[in-house]
């Protein structure tokens, strides 16, 4: 099986949600090659069923594709959380719903190519209506559908984001 062994390792940026660095890698046949490496802290999602049985999506615009997304609620996971108090947490802000019940569902990257983002997704039911509680550069449109409505919204590809697909797809197959 192939590896690549860091041979060094420069840090280009510093961010308040990311870092960049440019990791020079020794490869199987002894050349040399250059890994550009976004490094990221964590993420939680997630699938919040409520007692309709709709999905609960939030729709914002993300400034990196230009468009608006649906998308499940999700955030990242601050220094000394548990992806699931991450989950819980972002559930409340941006729906205002706390949940009675919520289980682990996967954990997967979401662009191993270029990045060490991990998302931590979870399935939450038994859900109690409260106020939102937005950051304040967060401007989210909550939106309820049903397994049709959702299916709809996959089949005419109105549905981009990875996580969202994923947690999806979970609920329309199981």
């Amino acid at each position: 099986m192939n590896s690549e062994i860091t041979v060094k390792s420069e840090k280009i940026f510093e961010g308040k949600i990311l870092n960049l660095r440019v990791d020079t890698v020794e490869l199987e046949n002894q050349k040399y090659a250059k890994r550009e490496i976004v490094e990221h802290k964590g993420a939680s999602a997630i699938l919040a069923i409520n007692d309709k049985d709709e999905i609960v999506l939030v729709k914002q615009y993300r400034k990196a594709v230009e468009e608006f997304l649906y998308e499940l609620p999700a955030g990242l996971i601050n220094v000394a959380e548990e992806p699931v108090e991450c989950a819980l947490r972002e559930l409340k802000e941006e729906t205002g719903y706390e949940a009675k019940e919520i289980n682990k569902l996967f954990e997967f990257y979401s662009s191993p190519g270029f990045s060490n983002e991990k998302i931590a997704l979870f399935k939450a039911t038994n859900l109690i209506q409260g106020p939102t509680k937005f950051d304040e550069d967060e401007f989210i449109e909550n939106v309820h559908l049903s397994k049709a409505e959702a299916r709809k919204l996959l089949e005419t590809g109105r549905i981009a984001d990875s996580k969202t697909l994923i947690g999806l797809l979970y609920w329309l197959n199981n």
